[in-house]
């Protein structure tokens, strides 16, 4: 209701206490003289009430009654007292701010490599590596403001899922839907092809900073280019790499057998590939063995790799103060019509 009657002073909406509560004040202390309007017409009333002359005289008690016309002579004191709060009101500034908040940034380029060969179905991790990898993903991405995130998957190839992009309901649709065990016919690890195609995606980006996290459970076993190769071109290219070995050493639970029991394998990782990946790559390896610490793991990353927020506010205050003497100057108007009407007895007043 306040948006319509901006422009219309007239309006009786300004004098809602909803119109009141949606002010700022800029001089709010001088609301509280309100009550000394209110004090100085008591008082002025009971002065008068006590000093005022009294004329007796004698009439049959029928003839004695007052005219409703006499309660009239009310109305000069009620329009000066309502001008005078009105002014108070108008001094006190009421005001409205709308402030805008623009907030920007460089923005960062991340390529999320993820593995999804069969060994990424042990259940070391609930419900298994690759779901504790998509979730722990997932929350990343959550965590991000503006910057560019791809997805490269891997297994006996390496895929490109996902152009950098900040659309990151995109992004969760594809983690969500299409990252799983049988979107890569060929079996294996290629950890040199998942770089690489990371990078090709990365080569012609201008961000400052480009960051590839590469998530890993086995060595590198399939794919037509070393991972060395590929770190050391990546490195080429500005792309700071983080590695991360997902898996516990020793006996994991692979599958069930026929009675509904866990099968245990042995599993072991050579960490050396992924060790020299993150050194040549100026990043950091790390080796997980749990949903918690591979959560960590991304939260450390992500505050490593947070880009400067900037904010550039905008202020637009709006004055409400001559709305109100311009009701404050209809009222004194008003007192000054009526003093000099038939309303005042000129012998009291």
């Amino acid at each position: 209701m306040l948006d319509e009657a901006l422009y219309k002073w007239y309006s009786l909406e300004w004098f809602r206490p909803s119109a009141f509560r949606a002010f700022d004040w800029e001089f709010g202390i001088l609301l509280y003289s309100l009550w000394l309007v209110l004090l100085i017409f008591i008082l002025k009333w009971l002065i008068g009430y006590k000093v005022k002359q009294k004329l007796p005289v004698a009439l049959p008690k029928k003839d004695i009654g007052k005219s409703w016309m006499a309660y009239l002579r009310i109305l000069p004191n009620l329009f000066i007292a309502l001008a005078l709060a009105l002014f108070i009101i108008a001094l006190a500034r009421p005001q409205r701010t709308n402030e805008q908040v623009e907030q920007w940034t460089e923005g960062i380029d991340i390529m999320l490599t993820i593995d999804i060969s069969e060994s990424m179905q042990i259940e070391d991790f609930k419900p298994n590596r690759l779901e504790a990898a998509k979730r722990t993903a997932r929350q990343f991405i959550g965590g991000r403001f503006q910057d560019r995130i791809g997805l490269v998957i891997f297994s006996g190839d390496a895929y490109s899922l996902s152009p950098l992009t900040t659309d990151y309901e995109l992004l969760y649709t594809f983690i969500d839907n299409e990252i799983d065990f049988d979107k890569i016919e060929n079996r294996g690890t290629a950890i040199g092809s998942a770089i690489a195609v990371g990078t090709n995606r990365m080569r012609e980006s201008e961000s400052v900073t480009k960051v590839m996290i590469l998530l890993s459970d086995g060595d590198n076993t399939a794919g037509n280019i070393d991972p060395i190769t590929a770190a050391e071109l990546a490195a080429a290219y500005g792309i700071k790499i983080y590695t991360i070995a997902i898996g516990k050493e020793g006996k994991v639970p692979y599958g069930k057998d026929f009675f509904g029991r866990p099968n245990y394998i042995e599993n072991t990782l050579d960490e050396t590939n992924l060790r020299d990946i993150a050194k040549i790559g100026e990043g950091e390896f790390y080796r997980v063995s749990d949903s918690e610490a591979l959560a960590n793991v991304f939260q450390l990353i992500d505050e490593y790799e947070k880009a400067e927020i900037k904010e550039t506010r905008y202020k637009n205050t709006t004055d409400f103060y001559p709305i109100y003497v311009k009701w404050g100057i209809v009222f004194l108007l008003l007192f000054m019509l009526t003093k000099s009407t038939f309303i005042s007895n000129v012998l009291e007043d």
